[in-house]
């Protein structure tokens, strides 16, 4: 028989897995999002990674909430340097892509 203890922590282990879940896509889009962007303008995406720098909840535009998920990245245009990046996701749509000024080949 199952009391109310037991239920609990079965429901708070399946929300935790879901979200870790959840955020693993969105991890796996923003690095294909941030790999497809650094093709299209002949940089490198170094090291293959994102890091999550920031996760906040926001209304979106139909005013029900989701996350907000902020990653920084690192990039090189001459394979000398490194330069910064952040990519800005909400949800599971794009908001923004910032990159830090570099030397254009």
């Amino acid at each position: 028989m199952l009391n109310l203890a037991v239920l609990f922590w079965l429901g708070f282990f399946a929300a935790v897995a879901s979200f870790w879940w959840q955020s693993d896509l969105v991890k796996n889009k923003a690095l294909k999002i941030a790999s497809n962007h650094c093709r299209k303008l002949s940089v490198q995406l170094l090291d293959q990674t994102m890091v999550i720098k920031g996760i906040w909840p926001v209304r979106n535009e139909s005013g029900s909430l989701q996350l907000r998920r902020r990653y920084n990245s690192e990039f090189s245009s001459t394979g000398e340097q490194r330069y910064h990046g952040v990519l800005t996701m909400s949800g599971k749509i794009l908001q923004q892509v910032e990159l830090e000024p570099h030397v254009i080949p």
